[in-house]
């Protein structure tokens, strides 16, 4: 099944939710992604199953898109769904997996590897942008679904703010690229250190900025 939206609501809800739980689908699982455009790091994806009361609803009404989010209410956020949520996971897909599939079947692998991890299984999904053409369960994709479904916005947060630890992780093994700060995006503090450091291991080296530091350094 399929909906597709044109624009992002003011604040996510549970509507998409109910639609489902009217037709008797019982755990539906948002699942949303962080890290696609980074040049470095793992995408990470997460996948959370809410509950259907207007507790669980209002305990969460701060929840939102993560990219419209703060770092500390982001942490807060991550704090409610955690303690909220029916079941919640996450999934991740490595740099080299990126490299050798593409970022958007790389994609796909971290959201299907987050709803396997799922401690129960979802009887249908809300995903934002991306379909799971290999899963078969019923499942609705739309555009700004992190704006529009909770359990979408949900993922949406815990997938940044697990990927925000990786990254803070990969700062540590590799010093001086600033992953802590710029979390793999593609700063001007993230060019002039890979120009300057080179290609780490951590780094995508099949999108274009790392490729032509990469070939810089091989000519």
């Amino acid at each position: 099944m399929m909906k597709r939206h044109s624009q992002r609501a003011l604040h996510p809800s549970l509507a998409e939710e109910q639609a489902l739980w009217q037709q008797g689908y019982m755990h539906i699982a948002g699942v949303d992604e962080a890290g696609r455009g980074a040049w470095a790091g793992p995408v990470l994806a997460a996948a959370v199953i809410l509950p259907p009361t207007s507790e669980a609803a209002e305990t969460l009404r701060d929840v939102n898109d993560s990219k419209v989010l703060s770092p500390w209410q982001r942490a807060a956020c991550r704090a409610s769904i955690t303690r909220v949520a029916t079941a919640f996971a996450v999934g991740a897909a490595t740099a080299q997996e990126i490299d050798t599939l593409g970022i958007v079947r790389a994609t796909r692998l971290a959201m299907a590897r987050a709803v396997a991890a799922l401690p129960l299984h979802p009887h249908a999904l809300l995903i934002d942008a991306l379909s799971l053409p290999d899963l078969p369960i019923p499942q609705r994709t739309f555009n700004f679904a992190d704006s529009i479904s909770l359990s979408v916005a949900a993922a949406s947060i815990l997938a940044k703010t697990e990927r925000d630890m990786l990254m803070q992780q990969l700062d540590a093994a590799h010093p001086g690229y600033g992953f802590g700060r710029h979390k793999g995006y593609g700063t001007p503090a993230h060019r002039k250190a890979l120009q300057t450091l080179g290609v780490s291991p951590a780094h995508r080296r099949s999108f274009g900025p790392v490729a032509a530091v990469a070939a810089e350094r091989r000519a």
